[in-house]
């Protein structure tokens, strides 16, 4: 119990100092380093306004003090009627005051514009290595947690990651300074003024231990928050189909409740603290008064000099928690920083230069080859097993089977987005040239995939998406390849027609129409379609199809599918059961076409 309440004792810096310690015992006090080292890669970049930024908080601080000297010998002349400079001080008041106001201004500006440049920077930088992550490595964080990371911990990082720095040097000038005018004048007082933020810092260890549990409760029921929030918003329409709206919002209120809860848990410990930090400094303020009522009555110093011994007292404590809470707000950044790290350092898509020699083929289409896979997305647990798959150019291939079997992992697998733990998925063109599927292969697909994919936007901006430069005469052909421009047509703004976010204001099927004449427009060799017709009448499907593989002969399609239509347009027909892909010879495929 006593080694407890000693170490409940220690002030915030203290207990820093002892997490720099322990780290560098166990070694991983490298780890903070390199997660500063990252930070600090960001802040290079913005030198020459952090050294700016240097000099402004000097010049401001300076500027403070003379404003404060400046006050002491005015209200001596006033109480000593000594008027002759009164007018100089006067200036010397007002001047330091309004350049150091401006200054402050001018610094909070340049801060502010700081802050947001390099928390955009880092947003940017992060974004576009999340996109870039392995699929199967990216998939083991929630959307929560992700977007906790991407916008709480970087806003922690941006924050501080110019300002640290700056802050240390400033923090540190201003402390030293304000301690040496005022033991200019006295330096017993200047003893008392240093005195009063350690006496009350080293009563705040249980404190800030009880703030740091409360503040990870908070935040941790925060990312809970959220990640309720974006699965009910994201299932919006099954929510209301389901008719289960009034039990969301009642489980709404009941995490609204435990955050309510937490909050003000926080908050009345907050308040607590408050008050007992504030009697104590309270305490510490009546002593230095005293002591200068003591000088005063016995004429050691003039009422402008207590005046600015009782103001720099103040200043002087502010600028020891300024550069004692230095250390905690490292270790708080490193925190932050080594959770974005870990989104950074997520292994990387595959990414085979020689893939783009593979565009010279196009015109005449490509070979989807599967040889001998082995797929697993938990080890020891197959989903494909020593399956082997093939679609050429010209042909429609079907991928069939019970739901959860293994279709959407094929396609996956032969959008490289996952790599199979044995064998070979590859892109083989007409001149015998292989190539193994990864993220440069990819541009060579378009991709049709199951539930609603159009985004808020209008009908052309969602085309666009696949073929920025497209013409309007280009998304109408390929819409009217889909069997879309029927309905489109007749839309108050046609093409330029907005739609809300997941298609809102469009049935399903015209939905997925608008999906396939995106992936059309795309006019990539190769169109996998997830279940992309499931939502269309039979004759729209065949149609839909027909047009595809007439317009472009060379095109190679592959659909999972649960249609008897789709089966009987198709070349060959994969059955997936049992971890294994079959191929289904005419009578199994026509038997099976029948039993759908």
């Amino acid at each position: 119990m006593d080694e407890e309440n000693k170490n409940e004792n220690k002030n915030p810096a203290f207990e820093s100092l002892d997490v720099l310690i322990s780290r560098w015992k166990d070694g991983t006090f490298s780890e903070i380093i390199d997660d500063w080292k990252w930070i600090f890669s960001y802040s290079a970049r913005y030198k020459g306004a952090i050294a700016f930024y240097v000099i402004l908080g000097i010049f401001s601080t300076s500027m403070g003090l003379v404003s404060s000297i400046a006050s002491k010998y005015m209200i001596d002349i006033i109480t000593g009627y000594e008027t002759s400079k009164l007018w100089v001080m006067i200036l010397i008041m007002v001047g330091s005051t309004v350049f150091s106001l401006a200054f402050s201004s001018i610094i909070s500006r340049i801060s502010t514009k700081l802050s947001i440049d390099i928390n955009n920077d880092i947003q940017a930088d992060i974004f576009d290595k999340i996109v870039d992550a392995d699929w199967l490595s990216l998939n083991k964080y929630s959307n929560g947690d992700i977007l906790n990371r991407f916008n709480g911990d970087i806003g922690t990082v941006s924050s501080n990651a110019i300002s640290w720095l700056p802050t240390i040097i400033i923090a540190v000038y201003n402390f030293v300074a304000t301690f040496f005018v005022i033991m200019h004048y006295d330096w017993i007082m200047a003893v008392i003024a240093l005195g009063s933020a350690p006496v009350m810092l080293l009563m705040s260890r249980f404190m800030i231990k009880k703030q740091r549990d409360y503040s990870k409760k908070v935040r941790e029921m925060s990312s809970q928050l959220m990640t309720f929030e974006v699965e009910a918003f994201y299932n919006f329409d099954t929510i209301k189909s389901f008719g289960v709206a009034p039990h969301y919002s009642k489980k709404m209120r009941w995490w609204q409740g435990k955050f309510r809860d937490i909050s003000l848990k926080y908050n009345l410990f907050s308040i607590k603290t408050n008050i007992f930090m504030s009697i104590l400094g309270t305490v510490v303020q009546f002593a230095a008064f005293g002591y200068c009522l003591f000088r005063l009555w016995t004429n050691d110093i003039t009422y402008g000099t207590m005046t600015l011994f009782l103001q720099q007292r103040s200043n002087l404590s502010s600028a020891f928690n300024s550069v004692v809470s230095i250390i905690p707000a490292f270790l708080n950044s490193s925190v932050s920083a080594h959770r974005i790290r870990e989104l950074v350092e997520l292994p990387k898509e595959v990414h085979i230069p020689e893939s783009g020699e593979m565009d010279k083929y196009i015109d005449k289409g490509f070979e989807v080859r599967m040889d001998d896979v082995n797929f697993s997305y938990v080890e020891g647990t197959r989903v494909i097993t020593d399956s082997a798959f093939r679609a050429k150019p010209g042909e429609i291939v079907a991928l069939v089977g019970p739901s959860g079997e293994g279709k959407t992992t094929m396609i996956r697998l032969i959008l490289g987005l996952i790599r199979p733990e044995d064998g070979g998925v590859k892109l083989r063109a007409s001149g015998g040239q292989e190539i193994e599927m990864n993220a440069e292969t990819r541009h060579l697909f378009a991709y049709v995939p199951q539930g609603n994919t159009i985004l808020s936007g209008t009908i052309a901006e969602n085309m666009r998406m696949v073929k920025e430069d497209a013409t309007d005469e280009e998304i109408v052909e390929a819409l009217k390849v889909a069997c879309a421009w029927d309905f489109v047509e007749k839309l108050p703004q046609q093409i330029n027609n907005s739609v809300g976010e997941r298609g809102r204001g469009l049935s399903e099927g015209q939905a997925q129409r608008i999906a396939i004449a995106r992936a059309v427009l795309r006019d990539a060799p190769i169109l996998l379609l997830d279940e992309a017709t499931s939502a269309l009448d039979v004759t729209t499907e065949r149609t839909v199809l027909r047009n595809i593989v007439k317009q472009h002969p060379n095109k190679t399609c592959i659909v999972t599918t649960h249609r008897p239509s789709v089966l009987n347009l198709c070349q060959r027909v994969y059955r997936v059961m049992e971890t294994h892909v079959t191929e289904l010879n005419e009578e199994e495929s026509s038997r099976m076409a029948m039993d759908f």
